[in-house]
């Protein structure tokens, strides 16, 4: 699963740093044009991703999640092959729409591996699995822009599709789903649920909806910048080697990311989740700040690398506390539903930033994207307190006091 999430990473990332030029080849276009429709056709996919990702996930809880990933491989892998055909924005839209029902790879693997891993270690093993797709997203960008500077922008995309059909067959032939016996902490697979239940216990547990709610808002934040960051490091570096330069800049968040998105899942098995994606909300909105203010690719790039270091936890800590306060047997469809608001923020997120940019310059995507971060981690400090940690503490000060005569 690891190899499968590394090539799917590394596909779908690899034609991010030139997007918003491809868009540029279809005609002679003003730059406010290209900003707001890179930002339209980057976010299209998670529209339509948005819709289906609870129809995936409650699929994958009843029939297995295998399938469910062979089908996403080869959904992508001929969206991307025909984008490579495409001659017009328009067609480019529709064909990422059309991506969009089948996106959603990585997180049906993390529901794969999450409900069939032990509660205790959960954050450390999906921190693990992550490093597959961040190791991709790492090197994609880097080799799509150079694989763009040396064949050209149409030829990439259909390179990438190979690498995606190549994710489906590693799933087909490698991976053996383990049916979940009634026995111990998997005893809970044999109680179903219907969708009214599922969203009924989201309801009912105000930090478990609040960890559900940050993933859009992280992801708003996240995303404003990525259709149009191209464009920002042609601004601050100029035109030479743009497609490589980047990619280095999308590379270096990816980077931080795989140096500690291990390491952030095994300090939150040991001193909980949610103290951790606190923290890290907050780390995230600090360093976003400065890259309104940038003067050269360098100091882009260093902040982007720091960046990665603060995002690379949150997946994993979000998802490992999922694990732990959902029922085994709707974990799939649950993980849907986050993945849904994920996709809705994905949504959001690249028609922000580039209206943002269009109107108000790359700069103030920046201001927004920080304050957005740190309006997250707030938000998920007071729910904590009130309805978990103040919960807890006066639990045990009824527990130590005397008992009444």
């Amino acid at each position: 699963m690891w190899f499968a999430n590394f090539f799917v990473g590394g596909s779908l990332t690899m034609v991010l740093p030139f997007l918003s030029l491809y868009i540029e080849e279809f005609g002679n276009f003003s730059d406010a044009y290209v900003q707001n429709w890179s930002g339209w056709i980057f976010g299209i996919t998670f529209g339509t991703a948005f819709l289906f990702s609870p129809l995936w996930g409650r699929i994958g809880d009843k029939y297995g999640r295998k399938n469910i990933l062979i089908i996403s491989a080869l959904g992508m892998g001929l969206s991307v092959l025909l984008m490579g055909f495409a001659d017009s924005v328009w067609e480019l839209f529709f064909l990422r729409l059309f991506m969009g029902v089948f996106t959603g790879f990585i997180p049906m693997s993390q529901a794969l591996i999450s409900t069939q891993t032990p509660k205790a270690i959960a954050g450390r093993v999906l921190g693990t699995l992550q490093t597959g797709s961040v190791t991709g997203n790492l090197m994609g960008p880097m080799l799509g822009g150079v694989l763009a500077d040396m064949f050209g922008y149409s030829a990439t995309f259909k390179w990438v599709s190979i690498t995606i059909f190549l994710s489906g067959l590693l799933v087909l032939l490698g991976i053996r789903e383990v049916i979940l016996k009634n026995t111990g902490e998997n005893a809970e697979k044999e109680e179903t649920f219907s969708s009214k239940q599922v969203i009924l216990h989201i309801l009912g547990h105000p930090v478990l909806l609040a960890v559900m709610l940050i993933s859009a808002l992280v992801q708003i934040a996240h995303f404003s910048i990525q259709p149009i960051l191209s464009l920002y490091v042609a601004e601050i570096h100029g035109p030479v080697s743009i497609a490589f330069f980047s990619g280095m800049a999308f590379s270096a968040a990816g980077l931080g990311n795989l140096l500690m998105a291990r390491r952030w899942g095994r300090i939150g098995d040991r001193v909980g989740y949610i103290k951790i994606l606190i923290l890290l909300l907050f780390m995230a909105g600090i360093v976003y700040l400065p890259g309104a203010f940038v003067t050269n690719i360098w100091q882009l790039i260093i902040l982007r690398f720091l960046l990665g270091i603060a995002i690379g936890g949150i997946i994993p800590v979000r998802i490992a506390y999922i694990r732990q306060a959902a029922p085994l047997s709707i974990q799939g469809e649950m993980l849907g539903y986050n993945t849904s608001l994920r996709f809705l923020g994905n949504i959001i997120g690249p028609a922000l930033g580039g209206m943002l940019s269009g109107y108000f310059g790359i700069s103030a995507v920046f201001f927004v994207t920080s304050g957005l971060l740190i309006a997250s981690g707030a938000i998920m400090l007071i729910t904590w307190y009130r309805h978990d940690y103040s919960v807890n503490k006066t639990k045990q000060q009824q527990a130590l006091s005397p008992p009444r005569i």
